[in-house]
């Protein structure tokens, strides 16, 4: 995947005596030892990451932990102390104020909190505001701008005000307005945090929805893990203005970096986020093309087992066999598996989200078969094993 947003050891410190703060900090003292020392607060230390083209980065961490100081600093409405800031490799910190603004106007949008409306604006003409200002025709930013509403589900309203519009609405149109502009990259500081749980989540939808037809590149700030966690490809999360971990929602929950991180993720709902592959186990298995019943027999004893799973050559799945079949295969003097295997055993795929086969474990007695796309057994889902994940224990069992 191409690297469309590259920050280099951004740091920013607020207050006086910025370069003995600097001094402090290349020290590797911590954000509170600087403030005692000079009285400078340090927004955010020495951070550095990357945003791939196309992903939803999303950068979170508690008040003060330097999140919506660091996308402030990418389109430099607050300027770094230090660092490098490259789009598409372009060094942000290098341009002047006219080169700046053009990279804000065509490459950058922002989408705030507090929706940052017009009010005595209608709706068509608060979304077109940004071609408004970059001198595009009247009415072809008015189309761009209705195609934009369209997108976000705002048909009909082109000619209301804000204060007519619920507070999800009215972020919808800030969404749209971001959209109108063709941007490559969406910078969303807290855009949903002020609406309330129903419009929060629906705004996740419809953000999932487009990001899915637009592919566009998304910066987007929150304090709100299971929101991270949703709509997130990759999760950075901050501390005291410092970059703590980096990774997928998966990596975050499953191998979180410090005790912060473990901290913070403990009333995560894991269901939510888990997929097939975090909680699978290996599985016992025979080759249906070479192994038969007093093999398949020993195995099972061996591993004090009841049943075990069925593969070929190639380890495509084929089913499970139980012992009592087995054993039935072995008084018959049988040497093939093949009449005893039984093929109808649930499946699913390595990226298969928990909560949507949850109820299906709980109800069967075979465990689920996790496959590839070419039918290759890669391991099995066992309730001990899915209670282990979703606890945030690791549950060592054999089937």
């Amino acid at each position: 995947m191409a690297e469309k947003l590259k920050v280099q050891n951004l740091t920013k410190i607020f207050g006086r005596r910025i370069q003995k703060a600097q001094e402090l900090v290349k020290a590797g003292k911590s954000k509170a030892e600087i403030l005692n020392s000079v009285g400078a607060t340090v927004g955010v230390n020495n951070a550095s990451f990357t945003v791939n083209d196309g992903e939803i980065f999303v950068i979170m961490g508690l008040s003060g932990s330097g999140k919506s100081t660091i996308i402030r600093m990418i389109n430099r409405l607050i300027e770094p102390t230090s660092g490098k800031i490259f789009i598409d490799g372009q060094d942000l910190t290098k341009l002047e104020k006219k080169e700046l603004l053009n990279v804000r106007r065509k490459k950058m949008s922002m989408v705030f909190q507090n929706f940052a409306l017009f009010p005595n604006r209608t709706i068509l003409e608060n979304t077109a505001y940004g071609l408004e200002i970059q001198g595009v025709d009247k009415d072809v930013r008015h189309q761009k701008a209705h195609e934009a509403l369209e997108l976000v589900g705002l048909h009909g309203y082109d000619d209301q005000f804000p204060t007519q519009l619920s507070g999800g609405m009215q972020q919808r149109v800030g969404l749209a307005r971001a959209l109108a502009n063709n941007s490559e990259i969406l910078l969303m500081d807290e855009a949903f945090s002020a609406l309330d749980p129903l419009n929060r989540k629906d705004m996740q939808d419809e953000l999932l929805d487009l990001q899915e037809n637009l592919h566009k590149t998304i910066v987007f700030i929150s304090h709100d893990l299971n929101e991270a966690l949703r709509i997130g490809d990759r999760i950075m999360i901050m501390k005291d203005g410092e970059v703590v971990q980096i990774g997928t929602p998966e990596e975050i929950l499953t191998q979180p970096a410090d005790e912060y991180v473990e901290r913070f993720i403990e009333d995560v709902d894991r269901t939510k986020v888990l997929t097939a592959s975090n909680v699978m186990i290996r599985p016992n298995t025979v080759n249906i093309d070479k192994d038969g019943p007093r093999i398949t027999m020993r195995r099972m004893l061996e591993n004090e087992i009841s049943s075990v799973y069925v593969v070929n050559n190639q380890r495509k799945f084929i089913g499970i066999v139980d012992a009592s079949h087995v054993m039935d295969l072995i008084r018959k003097k049988i040497t093939k598996l093949d009449s005893v295997v039984q093929r109808d055993v649930p499946t699913t795929s390595p990226d298969t989200p928990i909560t949507t086969i949850m109820e299906e474990i709980s109800e069967t007695s075979i465990p689920f078969a996790v496959v590839d796309d070419q039918n290759h057994l890669l391991g099995i889902i066992i309730r001990g094993a899915v209670l282990g994940a979703i606890s945030g224990n690791e549950v060592n069992v054999d089937e």
